[in-house]
C-alpha cells in the first residue's frame, strides 16, 4: 500500500517533467520527410545499412514542392542522378521529358539496370516513343511519384546497384 502512495504522489512531478522534455522538442519543419524502408530491417541490419554507406553515396533525405534535399545540400528543380553523380535536369514538368532530355544515356557506360522516374506529385502514363527510347539504352523503367521515386533511388543505390532517377520536384503537375 505504501509504493501505491509514492507512486501516486510522485506522477504530478512526473507529468511535469515530460511535459517540460516535449516543450524542448525542436518544432516540426514543414518538408516532408521521404520514408525508410529500415523499419523493415531488424536492429542488427538498420546498423549494418548505416555503417555500410559510403559517405560519398548520394542519399536523398527530404523533398519539397519545388526541390530536394540531397547529403544536406538543398537542391531546387529538376534532377538526374545516375549512381553517385548528380546533375541540374531541364524538364519543368513532365511533358517535357523526352528522348533528348535524357539522350545523355546514349553515351553513359555503365548503362544503369533501372532508371526511376519522378513524374512529380502524380504518376503518368509515359508515352511509347519515350519508352522505346529507354528501353534501346537497356534499361528498365519505373515510373512513379517524386517521393517514392527518391526513395527507391536510395533502396537501389544502397544495394550497390547501378541506378539511375531523374526527378521532377514533388509540386509539379502536368
Amino acid at each position: 500500500m505504501a509504493g501505491r502512495q509514492r507512486v501516486v504522489a510522485a506522477l504530478p512531478t512526473l507529468m511535469r517533467a515530460l511535459r517540460k522534455e516535449s516543450s524542448l522538442k525542436p518544432p516540426v519543419h514543414q518538408h516532408q520527410r521521404l520514408p525508410s524502408l529500415r523499419r523493415a530491417f531488424s536492429l542488427y541490419d538498420q546498423i549494418n545499412l548505416i555503417d555500410n554507406v559510403p559517405e560519398d553515396q548520394l542519399r536523398f533525405q527530404q523533398f519539397t514542392d519545388t526541390g530536394f534535399t540531397v547529403n544536406g545540400v538543398s537542391y531546387e528543380g529538376s534532377l538526374l542522378c545516375i549512381g553517385n553523380l548528380l546533375m541540374s535536369w531541364s524538364p519543368k514538368k513532365f511533358s517535357e521529358i523526352n528522348a533528348e532530355s535524357l539522350s545523355i544515356f546514349k553515351m553513359m557506360r555503365p548503362i544503369p539496370e533501372i532508371l526511376v522516374l519522378g513524374c512529380g506529385r502524380h504518376i503518368h502514363p509515359v508515352n511509347p516513343e519515350l519508352r522505346q527510347f529507354i528501353r534501346s539504352t537497356g534499361m528498365k523503367l519505373e515510373a512513379v511519384d517524386s517521393r517514392n521515386a527518391s526513395s527507391t533511388y536510395n533502396i537501389l543505390n544502397e544495394e550497390g546497384r547501378i541506378v539511375a532517377a531523374a526527378l521532377l520536384p514533388y509540386g509539379v503537375e502536368d
